[in-house]
């Protein structure tokens, strides 16, 4: 090859290179613009932190007017949940000689770590959340860009996270520390986990099918599903059919579980039956005050009296305690269904860190039998 050949060729290399460059430097600022485009033009809204009074402070109306009493619970609100990890079952026996079947709950690290506002198009109302972040990790087992979203709001890293729906009034300062003491003994609460995987199952394990005979001329169809489909019309198997397939690892709630313990000091919520998936300590479970029966419940007694009476409660014995003398609701008998027994009110906005220390490290709900077997006249 000649000089000058060598010469032209690279001089081709270098321009080629050059182009390539600029095309490269062409589409990062292609990406820079596009990231900077302002939200107005965007048809997706994007959720924005609200500036929050402060708890002891006053509620403030959708209008701008500021209301004179402080945040108390009402039928309406709709306060924010926690994240545990299931710890296991046990048994307890309550005063009166009742044994309990119980899950146990550890809450671990929960902090609120922001306050989201949405605003929906038409006429619905605005999306209102609070994200709650749960169990401390280390910095180098966060994603990039989770580590600022937990350093801006003040918070170390956190393993888990979940969104919780809840009211206008309802909203926390970001890094307000929340305790098992959110929930009251005597409560029914909502649990929301992932059930344990049970890879691909037959009928008789996924849709307790009894299965086929076990006596002579049955020939291998012992565990088999049967027949599934018709003749020629329809010609095929409808939608739903139960079939062998994937069971387990699917997101279940189980409602109206009552709350029977509450150990501040260990963080530790002891409630009556069940809970969807594995003791592990690593899967998370989110807990959630009763929707259908708290919410529901509360709400028809309050507009029942008018949405101005004051609510009946249960005693120890499960009794209900009268109205005190002279109030607008002498006279009305009517138990309160929604929170539970002998529960008088709910920690709002949120059962906090600081809230607990000032309660007994253990609190037990009253028991659910009303006469007791150890005295003479039970």
């Amino acid at each position: 090859m000649s000089a000058e050949r060598a010469k032209m060729l690279k001089a081709w290399k270098m321009e080629r290179t050059r182009k390539w460059h600029e095309k490269k430097a062409n589409a990062r600022a292609a990406r820079i613009r596009f990231q900077n485009v302002s939200l107005s033009s965007q048809p997706k809204p994007k959720p924005e932190i609200l500036p929050l009074p402060d708890p002891a402070e006053v509620v403030v109306s959708p209008d701008g007017k500021g209301l004179t009493a402080p945040r108390e619970w009402t039928p309406k609100s709709r306060r924010v949940g926690l994240i545990a990890v299931k710890k296991g079952m046990t048994a307890i026996w309550d005063e009166k000689g009742i044994r309990v079947p119980v899950t146990v709950l550890q809450v671990e690290d929960n902090q609120v770590t922001a306050n989201i506002l949405t605003v929906r198009s038409g006429n619905r109302p605005p999306y209102r959340a609070v994200q709650i972040g749960a169990r401390n990790i280390s910095p180098e087992k966060a994603h990039i860009g989770m580590r600022g979203h937990f350093r801006k709001a003040g918070v170390p890293c956190k393993q888990y996270v979940k969104e919780f729906e809840v009211s206008e009034d309802a909203h926390l300062p970001l890094g307000t520390a929340l305790s098992a003491i959110h929930f009251v003994p005597g409560q029914y609460v909502d649990i929301q986990a992932t059930t344990m995987g049970k890879g691909f199952q037959g009928v008789m394990k996924r849709w307790g099918f009894s299965g086929g005979t076990a006596s002579h001329g049955n020939s291998l169809a012992h565990r088999t599903p049967g027949s599934t489909g018709q003749h020629q019309d329809p010609g095929r198997v409808w939608p739903g059919t139960k079939m062998p397939g994937r069971m387990g690892g699917k997101r279940r709630t189980m409602q109206n579980l009552y709350v029977v313990r509450v150990d501040t000091h260990l963080n530790l919520i002891f409630v009556k039956g069940n809970v969807p998936g594995p003791d592990d300590g690593r899967t998370p479970v989110y807990i959630t005050d009763a929707k259908k029966r708290l919410q529901s419940e509360v709400l028809r007694l309050h507009l029942k009296s008018g949405g101005e009476g004051e609510w009946v409660t249960l005693d120890a014995a499960g009794k209900p305690l009268p109205p005190p003398k002279g109030g607008k609701d002498e006279g009305k008998t009517e138990v309160n269904k929604g929170l539970g027994r002998g529960v008088l009110g709910l920690p709002f906005p949120a059962g906090t860190a600081a809230m607990a220390k000032q309660y007994a490290p253990i609190l037990v709900a009253p028991s659910v039998r009303v006469t007791s077997p150890w005295t003479a006249d039970a």
